[in-house]
């Protein structure tokens, strides 16, 4: 038998090698080295550690890896070596209240705790049929959202906005103050002096206790960008697996998008709408559709789309808005007023509200909508003082309260919130709307008040009567 062990070792090598032929712009091209799309390999360097890297592409006989970090030191003829066919992590219940970057190691300055569990960072997403009705609201803390927008457990929202409009603020708020019971938070491509602020101001120590935040900031490679979100979400798994309702905050969805495009144009793929190749639109569908309800537990996450220009109607703000189950819409208008959170309720929508609340929040939540709907389309003869109170009953009830409309709508981000009081106000709005005179559900909105009576003027004209 010992010799029979020696022969088999002899025949069937221990490890996969091959050699690296040239450089192919940001990856490196390995001939003889038969390895699957993802599997994690690390390359020689001279003079230094071995660089580590993932297959992402093929071409003629020889295999493209994507380096997770400088190829200086990578000469012809370096040898690489397959480490893993897939990627994985390590996960436990240790990890609340931990940092880690993209490939799981803790950047917290606290020693690497003990984890028992292992996952794959690339699972399938829950089958279609096997995914329980979303039939009960989650507290996200923000008063518009659980009023206006309700969110049930395991529904994906979007959260779309330019730049420095108050997205951090917002997730931090949620992190902050939801009903979940774990929070797994994801970085991507943030400026690295934001990730401490987010964690200290955003965040604080009352959100990190029950979260794990993955971090992977804009000057490490596209490929750990892309792994910190699988990774993100694979934690987000494997806490739902064990019965828990988890809130997967990401932050942001389009910066993933411009990782992988990157990647994607490294590996050779053909740049189609404003640059951004094919797997794009294929990876977006398939990340977002692992969050979700099981029969064990709910992710239910919120994703942040930086829009371009402030346009809605960029490829990656408008490719993920057909992918999600609702959209928040912050305002830069209202953010320049001092309106935060600077949430446009009137560009905002949950596709799964009216499911989820009783029909009293729903007339109230109409009844909102349709005053503020009514402010905004008479903004401009309000403000040049052509509008006379008793034209219309709506938009006498929309100015009589628009104040506390507003008040309820903002919120300090140390002011806590629930489902429950947010209804509640929602539905006191509607009750001193009623009394002001706006319609109920089914009237006309017009006046019922009988037009200015005239009298004679001077020359015979007719005028108003004094």
């Amino acid at each position: 038998m010992p010799e029979l062990d020696t022969d088999l070792a002899a025949l069937l090598p221990s490890r996969i090698e091959g050699r690296v032929v040239r450089l192919v712009g940001l990856t490196a091209a390995v001939a003889g080295f038969p390895v699957p799309i993802g599997a994690q390999i690390e390359i020689e360097r001279h003079g230094t550690t071995p660089l580590m890297g993932e297959v992402v592409g093929f071409k003629e006989d020889q295999t493209l890896v994507y380096p997770l970090g400088s190829l200086q030191g990578v000469r012809p003829g370096s040898r690489a070596r397959l480490v893993h066919t897939q990627p994985w992590l390590r996960v436990g219940p240790e990890l609340c209240g931990r940092v880690i970057n993209a490939c799981g190691k803790a950047i917290d300055g606290q020693p690497q705790a003990v984890l028992r569990h292992r996952i794959a960072l690339d699972q399938r997403p829950p089958a279609p049929l096997e995914r329980p009705p979303i039939d009960s609201p989650l507290s996200t803390g923000i008063r518009a959202l659980d009023a206006l927008l309700t969110c049930g457990k395991g529904q994906r929202m979007g959260i779309f906005s330019g730049s420095g409009v108050g997205k951090s603020m917002l997730l931090g708020m949620m992190a902050r103050h939801s009903s979940a019971d774990v929070n797994v938070i994801a970085l991507i491509g943030e400026r690295g002096r934001e990730v401490n602020e987010f964690l200290a101001r955003d965040l604080g120590k009352a959100g990190l206790s029950r979260s794990v935040v993955v971090v992977a900031t804009g000057d490490e490679p596209a490929l750990l960008r892309l792994r910190a979100a699988y990774a993100a979400t694979a934690i987000a798994e494997y806490f739902r697996d064990q019965g828990r309702d988890v809130l997967l905050i990401m932050d942001s969805l389009t910066r993933f998008a411009l990782a992988q495009r990157e990647l994607g144009l490294a590996a050779g793929e053909p740049p189609t709408t404003r640059g951004y190749p094919p797997s794009v639109f294929a990876v977006l569908p398939r990340l977002v559709e692992r969050a979700g309800r099981s029969q064990q537990g709910s992710i239910t996450a919120f994703y942040s789309v930086l829009v371009e220009a402030d346009d809605p109607n960029e490829p990656i703000a408008d490719t993920v808005r057909g992918l999600l189950d609702g959209h928040t819409w912050l305002s830069r208008k209202l953010a320049a007023r001092g309106h935060y959170p600077a949430i446009d309720v009137l560009e905002s929508i949950s596709r799964l509200m009216l499911e989820l609340v009783d029909p009293q929040h729903r007339e109230a939540a109409r009844v909102i909508r349709t005053l503020l709907a009514v402010h905004r389309d008479h903004e401009d003869l309000i403000s040049v003082g052509a509008y006379r109170k008793g034209t219309n009953r709506a938009l006498d009830a929309a100015l009589e309260l628009l104040g506390p409309i507003q008040q309820f709508l903002q919120q300090r981000p140390e002011e806590a919130s629930n489902f429950q009081a947010a209804r509640d106000a929602l539905c006191q709005l509607r009750a001193q709307a009623l009394a002001a005179g706006m319609p109920a559900e089914g009237q006309p909105a017009g006046t019922t008040a009988r037009p200015p009576a005239t009298s004679a003027a001077p020359g015979g004209v007719k005028g108003p009567s004094q």
